[in-house]
């Protein structure tokens, strides 16, 4: 994997922040704190799409005939497949 240099300017108060979780272990030096950053950024920007995906999806597919506890019910075995809920 390439690297690229990159500078960047920080506040005093940004710059002891991240000096702080240096010192306490967190990451070992500047440039994997920032990494580290952009990639829980990239997550949560992937996260947002797949809620839009899920919105327009339940948008597009009308009104449903099934009652409230149905719709529960399949919600619920969904996370149990999907291995976000225990039964």
């Amino acid at each position: 994997m390439t690297t690229v240099r990159k500078t960047i300017t920080l506040t005093d108060t940004q710059s002891n922040w991240v000096k702080s979780r240096i010192a306490r272990g967190d990451f070992t030096n500047d440039s994997e704190y920032f990494r580290d950053l952009i990639r829980r950024d990239q997550e949560r920007s992937a996260g947002l799409e797949q809620l839009r995906a899920a919105l327009l999806e339940g948008e597009e597919s009308g009104f449903s005939n099934r009652t409230l506890e149905e719709i529960r019910r399949a919600a619920r075995e969904r996370l149990i497949e999907d291995g976000k809920l225990q039964a």
